[in-house]
């Protein structure tokens, strides 16, 4: 979900981040503390309101990045279905649909350096207690960044792993992918080390 971008330029983009990410929060809260099926239709219909109000090809952009969901709510489906408890898992489902796509929309809204720019002023009074958070800012950027990239890396040993066998890929992949990722973490981390790592560059002013 971090690591997903616009197609397009929105009015969203021009609110701050903070203010984004707050009021997606309290959004989300409210979700979770109702059960009626009602309310959370209409929080459903009020977020595909907003996804609209960004434009349709932005709109279309939202619901692709919802498809992964699926698995989910079938088995919500089926679980609820068979034990007739359908009430509760239209809720459930109306639920998670409204709050991931909530936060898509405010993640595909908003600038990776705005976020990290959020996450550095929430970790503020741990600094002021002499802690370092540095290391925690620039993993944030590191995890968005590697999650694309390892995705892909994935799906072309998937695309390999056909080529070479009838089979379905599976865990044959899984550490091919795992020696990918170290490779791709060293790499990242030399180059971190050849800037001065990840530890704030000391005030070298003397005063006096």
């Amino acid at each position: 979900m971090i690591s997903l971008t616009s197609p397009v330029e929105t009015w969203a983009h021009r609110w701050p981040a903070g203010l984004k990410l707050g009021l997606m929060s309290l959004a989300t809260v409210a979700l979770f503390a109702t059960e009626d099926p009602a309310i959370l239709g209409a929080s459903a219909f009020g977020v595909a309101l907003l996804y609209a109000s960004a434009g349709a090809r932005f709109a279309r952009a939202g619901a692709r990045q919802l498809w992964p969901l699926w698995p989910f709510l079938v088995l919500i489906a089926l679980w609820h279905g068979l034990s007739g408890q359908v009430a509760a898992g239209v809720a459930l489902t109306l639920r998670l649909l409204a709050a991931v796509a909530l936060a898509n929309f405010v993640t595909m809204t908003t600038r990776l350096s705005a976020m990290i720019e959020v996450a550095a002023v929430l970790l503020a009074p741990f600094r002021r207690l002499g802690l370092s958070t540095r290391a925690l800012e620039i993993s944030i950027a590191l995890v968005i960044r590697f999650t694309p990239a390892i995705a892909r890396k994935g799906g072309l040993l998937s695309e390999a792993w056909r080529a070479r066998s009838r089979r379905r890929p599976g865990w044959q992949i899984v550490m091919p992918l795992a020696a990918l990722a170290i490779d791709d973490a060293d790499h990242v981390a030399d180059a971190l080390k050849a800037r001065g790592g990840v530890l704030p560059i000391p005030d070298t002013d003397q005063k006096g």
